[in-house]
């Protein structure tokens, strides 16, 4: 069961509609003539999460049979939709297939409480990336927000997972979107890559 229903109702057809669009004469320079076929044997998960983002980024830039990559799109530094779902039970059981990145510098003593707080949020220390990986944009939007207010002290790990689990709550309940699944509260920090530093070569 798919972590949240679609933002906007989203069928077969919109996701067959979805394709029509991303298979025009411009976008087909950069897929593979057959990219319809291939996201037919995907799953639906998948097969959504790429209609959703295509109606509102537009096509990706990459394309492989186990992927699509959008790069700089809107708020993200990137959005990859994989055709493998990974099982997530937190905060109730779906897949995650599509993460969401974006430039940030997470301080290293705050690593193990990230990795408490939700296995699908991710950090790149070199790169400087914190990711979100789910089925829909705005869990990834309110895993981001809440990693953000663990790293300010805003949130403890304890509430920050409360919050995560009675907003998804509300929203399968009546469909109310909270703020964080609405957008980023906070400004990503380009430039946010740590380049550490050489180690001594003692022989």
């Amino acid at each position: 069961m798919a972590l949240l229903k679609s933002f906007v109702p989203t069928t077969l057809s919109a996701v067959a509609a979805a394709l029509l669009i991303a298979a025009s004469p411009s976008a087909a320079q950069r897929r593979p003539a057959d990219m319809k076929a291939m996201l037919r044997g995907w799953p639906q998960s998948a097969q959504m999460a790429a209609a959703d983002m295509m109606r509102k980024y537009g096509p990706p830039q990459e394309v492989t049979p186990t992927m699509l990559k959008w790069r700089n799109n809107g708020p993200w530094k990137y959005t990859m939709i994989s055709n493998y779902e990974t099982p997530h039970r937190f905060p109730v059981p779906h897949p995650d297939v599509m993460e969401q990145g974006i430039d940030y510098a997470v301080p290293w003593n705050m690593f193990d409480d990230l990795a408490a707080y939700d296995g699908s949020v991710t950090v790149d220390r070199t790169q400087g990336i914190l990711a979100a990986r789910c089925d829909k944009e705005g869990a990834n939007f309110l895993a981001l927000n809440l990693a953000n207010d663990i790293v300010t002290k805003r949130h403890s790990v304890a509430s920050a997972r409360g919050y995560y689990a009675r907003a998804i709550a509300r929203f399968k309940a009546n469909g109310q979107m909270d703020r964080y699944m609405q957008r980023l509260h906070f400004r990503p920090q380009p430039n946010s890559g740590f380049r550490d530093s050489p180690a001594p070569m003692r022989r």
